[in-house]
């Protein structure tokens, strides 16, 4: 069977065209992913896509770094978005920073070095809340969350 050059270019474009789509496509598994700096609008007001996330009760991915922890065996941690030697926990949500996030997990942590990247996984919620085992009072959390070493 012989294919003419019209058959074959107009197959040609349409495989291109589908190969284009697939790599523009998310892998089932994927999640979304927002960076700490995405959270906020101002530093009074969180970014829409930050309230999209927050709504959909979604699992979301939020690259970073673990804070040293305030306590050994936690089944929490504070998500930097640089490194820091020392953990930034404020007593209240006046004073929290907008580069860090709450992280409550469901295991208790193994504390990873303040410098090393990782990926935290989890469902995002926004707005002044206190934590029930610790005390301490969040704006931003990831909660049900896992890290992983990037």
């Amino acid at each position: 069977m012989r294919i003419g050059r019209r058959t074959f270019l107009t197959g040609a474009g349409a495989c291109a065209c589908a190969s284009v789509g697939l790599l523009n496509t998310k892998p089932a598994f994927a999640r979304d992913r927002i960076k700490i700096r995405d959270l906020y609008k101002t530093q009074a007001e969180f970014s829409a896509p930050a309230k999209a996330y927050a709504a959909s009760r979604e699992v979301i991915e939020v690259p970073g770094f673990m804070a040293p922890p305030l306590k050994a065996e936690a089944s929490f941690f504070v998500l930097t978005q640089r490194p820091m030697a020392v953990c930034p926990f404020c007593e209240t949500s006046a004073d929290w920073p907008s580069d860090i996030v709450f992280i409550r997990t469901r295991e208790t942590v193994d504390a990873v070095a303040f410098n090393r990247p990782i990926i935290t996984t989890g469902i995002l919620e926004l707005g002044e809340a206190k934590d029930k085992e610790t005390g301490f009072v969040s704006l931003v959390r990831l909660v049900d969350a896992k890290f992983e070493l990037i």
